[in-house]
């Protein structure tokens, strides 16, 4: 590190739902931190999510009259969903911290978390997932950030970190970030927190490791270039479940927008261009991306109607994708043929399948990439590990920057996955960077 250079006992690189969680968590432990932003305010993967993080046995839960989930329930739901393939430590070390950090969350920082109801996310068992009132992940972000201020994290915006600076033992000692006018800074820590990216940004990568989604359009942040990946690599770091990611079956063209699977889970359906349904809409969005893409021109047709449109209507995202168009209705089923282009007894055909009656709506979709679920190898207690599976002395992470709990395959992911890794993660990264703290040589 340059003569100087300023340290702090953690650096925290990425401003999401991760390392916003990670900073909350140390600050009540009053341990100083940083939080190293490469834009300008935080916003990342969880700005661009809905905002909804599952968690079981949380205060939240039982005000709400749910009084029948808890952590190995939860876990069994995870596994289902990833046909027993998801890391069994991640997910018990997820599952029992996750309500601790949404309590914490509320209780210590004033998050006003809601019961989301009226329907089950596709592999749910029960009701867990929490929201704020604004069902927006640009909120959750928000909220995180103001809360993080109120308790003195450090924030260092607009800094791009470029390079971890290591000793021959392969110790952090500190990060080389750049400015916006090119020029590189230096920091030192005691123990560095990757909270930060995937890969689902670096389309060679994504090519390479996820070739069925080499086509798909990408709604994930730009950040997701992979840099943790290549950081750990240079250190000799373990990674795992690299084909594991979220994918979105949902995505309108060509407003750009998600569409809440909701509208699917209460009786929507998804057709192709020829107005036939070629899925089960119930069996998960992620895994829905591909079958999308896959069919005739890589779009599809969801399909509902004005029941469902008022359901949609309460959620914020799907409000603005409406102004923008991406609604259009039909009053009778040779309308709605038209407006897809498809035949209208094969329509009527689909539809006669279906709970659905006139007036009908239609948004047209396609198969997106939101973020990779795979990543640098972690412990129970968000420690990068080598491939022999010792950690390295003082490097952790978590949420995209690390291997989630969804396996190594699109059908794995389960709904709010990403954003239990993150919350979760941050929760427990924070204590085990408290642990390694204490036990440095005094």
């Amino acid at each position: 590190m340059p003569p100087g250079t300023t340290e702090l006992p953690v650096a925290i690189v990425g401003s999401g739902a991760c390392g916003l969680t990670a900073a909350l968590m140390l600050r009540d432990a009053g341990i100083d931190c940083v939080l190293l932003e490469r834009d300008a305010r935080p916003q990342g993967s969880t700005a661009l999510s809905s905002g909804f993080i599952p968690a079981a046995g949380t205060g939240v839960q039982q005000a709400a009259g749910v009084h029948d989930d808890s952590a190995e329930r939860f876990a069994k739901d995870i596994q289902a969903k990833a046909h027993g393939t998801a890391a069994p430590h991640l997910v018990a070390a997820f599952t029992e911290a996750i309500a601790p950090a949404i309590n914490a969350l509320q209780q210590r920082h004033g998050l006003a978390f809601q019961l989301l109801d009226g329907f089950l996310y596709p592999g749910h068992s029960v009701r867990r997932m929490h929201t704020l009132p604004q069902r927006t992940g640009t909120a959750l972000v928000a909220a995180l950030e103001a809360a993080a201020v109120r308790a003195g994290a450090l924030q260092l915006a607009d800094a791009l970190v470029r390079e971890l600076c290591c000793d021959a033992d392969q110790r952090v000692l500190g990060v080389g970030y750049q400015r916006p006018d090119g020029h590189m800074e230096y920091l030192a820590c005691r123990v560095l927190v990757l909270a930060c990216n995937g890969f689902g940004g670096h389309a060679a990568m994504v090519r390479e490791l996820l070739p069925e989604m080499r086509n798909a359009v990408f709604a994930g942040h730009a950040g997701n270039d992979g840099s943790a990946i290549a950081w750990g690599r240079q250190l000799g770091a373990a990674l795992a479940d690299l084909g594991g990611y979220q994918g979105h079956g949902s995505w309108a063209v060509p407003q750009g927008a998600l569409i809440t699977w909701a509208l699917m889970m209460e009786g929507g359906v998804q057709v192709n261009a020829e107005g036939r349904r070629f899925h089960d809409e119930t069996a998960g969005y992620s895994e829905a991306s591909v079958q999308v893409l896959a069919q005739p021109g890589g779009f599809a047709w969801n399909l509902f109607d004005a029941r469902l449109l008022e359901l949609g209507r309460t959620f914020p995202d799907f409000v603005a994708a409406e102004e923008a168009g991406a609604v259009r209705q039909a009053s009778d089923t040779a309308a709605l043929a038209a407006l897809i282009g498809c035949d209208t007894d094969t329509l009527a055909a689909t539809l006669a399948g279906t709970r659905l009656q006139p007036q009908y709506c239609a948004i047209k979709v396609t198969g997106a990439l939101f973020h990779t679920q795979g990543g640098l190898d972690i412990d129970a207690q968000c420690r990068v590990r080598r491939d022999d599976g010792t950690p390295l002395p003082n490097l952790l992470a978590a949420g995209g920057a690390a291997r989630g709990v969804s396996g190594n395959a699109v059908w794995g992911y389960l709904s709010g996955n990403g954003l239990l890794s993150a919350v979760a993660g941050g929760f427990i990264a924070a204590r085990t960077a408290a642990q390694l703290l204490a036990g440095e040589p005094r």
